[in-house]
């Protein structure tokens, strides 16, 4: 086991594109970890969606061998976190693993909204922070701007702060220095101790099943031990232990304020609660580690497999991706529209883009979604209380008293010239605006939204007024009671429940004339003319009619008396009113589709 003074464990953080995963690269390259043939850009990134897009999803962890200057030889433990907001409790078990933190800064962009949001976890965790200015060899780096914006807007001081390239690898050295200079080591940990560990991440290994990363606080991991799960109560014995160097390495145990991972032939990832307390079975320790939340999907959607046939395989497909992501959870649903699928929750939008994306290619499967929903919280006249995950699930109205929507509270930095189209957006999705403040020539706005109004297609919107520059971050503060109503829409009066929606009665009419309008120019015409209708309750909002084909029954008459074209044109206007009353509407999947895609603009 090692010295616990000669232990650092730490964790990068910082907003997305702002070369996390590059210095991971450059650590791991100068500290011997892999040979320069198996050495490959954002090692650290197992998925092709990761690399593709140039984003962590996962949280990964690797030990690092360094000798410093002083001669001495140092462990070094790296967690390399996620950056988008979405994935923010995945930075915060990381967090609570490490005793320090690299902040990293993109010289040329400055502080983005999420690089404050965990930059702020990480002081929440009373943890030791090493601000290092990346990207500095661009044209566009403004070193001294960059550092007065980190005094300003997080109050750390940058004076001291590291100047790298983590591209060329300038500068890396002097942040290995740093790590082992300025960071702390584990301040506690006994070895004699009951052992106390937390369960940080876990993922399944087709090969070991499922793999538990952990973090040592008290006592000695070893092989055979037979261990406990504090909050599910579950036993196993552990078959390995090791630590990723980046390779999988098995040792004979690990000790206090090491990072490594378990294997103890646990079937499926949901049996471990990430966060939870791994401890001895016959020795168990006193008290739980703090901090175990259980992770809330906050976005909820519809996926609907294009083929019917096609069922089986999605439910196959879902089973195999929630053994790689405990976060994302799922349930049977039937729609009269598309059939049968899934109800699955989401802990936001990028994630829910990521698992669709994830089911089209690793399982080759051609899925719809529906449109993405949120929690609502209702207290019905009897003063019971429910969730409600499916609009189309809405109870009667004269049973509900009240319904409440989750808010959010969202955090922008712009660039001062977008910030006119910045504020009307968020005006007119029901915003309030709290606070307004200027560093140099950005701007960050705060605002409270309602969730409902961000998911659809908030973030796009504010990406093109701003040309991309606008950073997001937001964090749920609640839910709120609102004057929300279920929005139908009807095609051939037959309402569609795939399109239901709750919406507020304020924007409900100017929703309800966006889908028919839409759904006229979607839905293919047939024999009878088809009302599409926007409906709340058994009040109409909004009509559009999509015309009929029509046959040209008066071409054979030649001159004559115009009672006989008035006979023949009665005669079809009376087979296509019947034709009407029995004729079903199927609306493709391409419309679904294109409906759902576009809803919000």
């Amino acid at each position: 086991m090692i010295s616990r003074d000669k232990i650092r464990n730490f964790s990068i953080i910082a907003h997305i594109d702002h070369g996390k995963s590059t210095l991971a690269d450059r650590l791991i390259q100068h500290c011997g970890g892999l040979t320069d043939r198996e050495m490959k850009e954002q090692v650290l990134d197992s998925m092709d969606i990761e690399k593709e897009r140039g984003i962590t999803i996962k949280a990964q962890t690797v030990r690092l061998t360094y000798t410093a200057q002083d001669g001495e030889t140092y462990v070094l433990n790296l967690m390399d976190t996620p950056g988008h907001v979405d994935f923010a409790y995945e930075v915060s078990r990381c967090l609570a693993a490490c005793e320090g933190s690299l902040l990293v800064v993109d010289a040329s962009q400055g502080v983005e909204a999420q690089t404050l949001a965990n930059v702020y976890q990480a002081i929440d965790q009373d943890h030791e922070i090493v601000p290092v200015l990346n990207k500095v060899d661009l044209p566009a780096a403004d070193v001294d701007r960059v550092k007065a914006q980190i005094e300003d807007v997080i109050g750390l001081d940058a004076s001291d702060a590291l100047e790298i390239s983590a591209k060329t690898g300038l500068g890396v050295p002097d942040v290995l220095e740093a790590i082992v200079q300025r960071l702390p080591a584990p301040q506690t940990g006994e070895a004699d101790a009951p052992l106390k560990a937390a369960l940080v991440d876990a993922y399944y290994d087709p090969y070991l099943g499922v793999v538990v990363i952990v973090r040592v606080h008290d006592g000695v991991l070893k092989k055979k031990q037979k261990i406990k799960m504090m909050r599910t109560g579950a036993t196993y014995e552990v078959d390995k232990v090791g630590t990723f160097n980046p390779k999988i390495t098995e040792t004979d145990a690990l000790g206090p304020g090491e990072v490594g991972f378990l294997v103890a032939s646990i079937k499926e990832v949901s049996d471990t609660a990430i966060g939870d307390t791994i401890t001895e079975e016959k020795r168990p320790t006193d008290k739980a580690l703090p901090g175990y939340k259980d992770v809330q999907p906050v976005v909820f959607c519809g996926l609907f497999p294009m083929d019917a046939n096609d069922f089986d395989e999605l439910r196959a497909a879902m089973g195999k991706l929630r053994l790689n992501d405990a976060s994302f959870t799922w349930e049977m649903e039937t729609s009269a529209a598309l059939g049968m699928g899934f109800r699955c929750g989401f802990l936001g939008l990028l994630h829910l883009e990521i698992i669709q994306e994830r089911l089209s290619r690793e399982f080759d499967l051609d899925l719809i979604a529906t449109a993405p929903s949120v929690v609502y919280e209702m207290t019905m006249t009897d003063d019971t209380e429910i969730e409600l995950h499916n609009p189309a699930d809405m109870p009667e109205v004269t049973k509900i008293k009240e319904i409440r929507e989750p808010w959010i509270n969202a955090t922008i930095y712009t660039p001062d010239e977008y910030l006119g189209g910045i504020l009307k957006l968020c005006q007119d999705r029901r915003g309030i605006q709290t606070e307004l403040s200027y560093v140099g020539g950005r701007a960050m706005v705060k605002y409270e939204l309602p969730l409902n109004e961000v998911v659809f297609d908030f973030y796009d919107r504010l990406k093109s007024i701003s040309r991309g520059y606008a950073s997001f971050d937001y964090e749920i503060v609640g839910h709120r009671a609102e004057n929300l109503v279920k929005l139908q829409i009807l095609v051939n009066d037959e309402p569609v429940d795939a399109l239901a929606m709750l919406v507020h009665r304020d924007r409900a009419e100017s929703r309800g004339r966006q889908m028919c309008e839409r759904l006229k120019d979607l839905i293919p015409r047939q024999m009878f003319k088809i009302p599409i209708q926007a409906a709340i309750g058994g009040k109409v909002i909004a009509r559009e009619t999509l015309s009929a084909l029509r046959k040209d029954v008066t071409a054979k008459c030649y001159g004559g008396d115009a009672s006989r074209k008035r006979k023949l044109l009665d005669k079809q206007a009376a087979g296509k009113k019947r034709m009407r009353q029995f004729g079903k509407v199927e609306i493709p999947q391409e419309a679904f589709v294109a409906a759902l895609r576009m809803d919000g603009d």
